[in-house]
């Protein structure tokens, strides 16, 4: 059985989800499941606290257990994208590259929208190759203001 709580942001409402020892998911908005407790843990305290440090341009690394479900290539790019430094941004290319396959930029793309850890597993930070900002389950207007923070508050 997880355990969610919702928590009001500066970019808003965020759902954040956990099994008993490590998150598993970030929602923005509502999150509808049955098999959830609506309860506040200590981990859900210390994911919260970590996750207002971060928007207050106080923390560049997540300290905290993550366990997010999905393939083998799905938690390859996942490791991947926690490699790519605060303030920086990297294309789905560099990705499969990183990760051995430089073919799969298309499969990085997939498995960069199936993140179920936004933030905490920054994918906000994958931009197309051309520079452009790409998808973000947030929307791109937050995606935008989570990667101008960071550029804010990279050398501080």
């Amino acid at each position: 059985m997880s355990n969610a709580f919702y928590y009001e942001m500066k970019i808003g409402k965020i759902g954040i989800v956990e099994n008993g020892t490590a998150i598993t998911h970030l929602y923005f908005g509502e999150i509808i499941s049955e098999d959830i407790n609506m309860i506040e843990t200590p981990l859900l305290k210390k994911a919260k606290q970590e996750l207002e440090e971060y928007l207050d341009g106080k923390r560049k690394t997540f300290d905290l257990p993550l366990a997010p479900e999905g393939t083998e290539f799905m938690q390859k790019v996942w490791k991947a994208l926690k490699e790519i430094p605060y303030g920086e941004t990297c294309s789905y290319k560099d990705i499969a590259k990183s990760i051995g396959n430089i073919k799969a930029s298309r499969a990085v793309g997939m498995a960069n929208n199936r993140n179920p850890i936004l933030i905490f597993i920054p994918c906000h930070r994958v931009i197309g190759a051309n520079g452009n900002l790409v998808g973000y389950a947030g929307g791109l207007d937050i995606k935008e203001k989570l990667l101008e923070m960071e550029k804010q508050n990279a050398n501080s």
